[in-house]
């Protein structure tokens, strides 16, 4: 065997080696400092207000014209917003406008949960054709709990029953 096919031997074995060390202290440095919570979500330039907020401010003609614009007629007593009530983004609010929450670790879910319980697509909450919003359990593997009682199947949402996805508590309010 050549020197020279010796050599690029043992700088090809020395770059797999380094390889392997990088991607072991990454792999390593993730288990200890968890995942990277990003902000999703555009603000306006001056505007540090989350994103349900600004909803929330919005005239009365406004959500009404959204409310129209996305097909769903809303009862009188509906649940209007989603809100976590325990957990490490208690305080969140999400607007319920007709579209599917989904929840779990992944990235882009809706409510990104960090938390060790949840799986990465953990369960999603969608309204049904009469205005009813329904939890399902995703196949995770803790489970999702609707006042105290595992999910099996898709379930109504009472107003106000916790929803519980390991240490997160998530609720229907009006």
């Amino acid at each position: 065997m050549s020197e020279l096919t010796l050599t690029v031997m043992r700088l090809g074995f020395l770059a797999v080696l380094w390889l392997f060390v990088i991607v072991a202290v990454q792999v390593i440095r993730s288990d200890l400092f968890g995942t990277r919570v990003t902000q999703r979500g555009s603000r306006r330039s001056g505007d540090t207000r989350p994103q349900q907020t600004r909803q929330a401010a919005a005239p009365p003609q406004q959500r009404q014209q959204q409310r129209q614009q996305s097909g769903g007629r809303q009862r009188r007593g509906a649940p209007t917003k989603l809100v976590v009530s325990e957990g490490t983004l208690t305080g969140t609010t999400v607007a319920l406008q007709g579209q599917t929450i989904t929840l779990g670790r992944a990235h882009d879910s809706t409510i990104v949960l960090d938390d060790d319980y949840a799986s990465s697509r953990h369960a999603r909450i969608y309204p049904d054709r009469d205005g009813q919003w329904i939890v399902e359990d995703l196949g995770s593997t803790n489970g999702t709990y609707l006042d105290r009682t595992r999910l099996t199947t898709p379930t109504p949402i009472p107003l106000g029953a916790p929803i519980r996805i390991g240490k997160t508590v998530i609720e229907l309010r009006k």
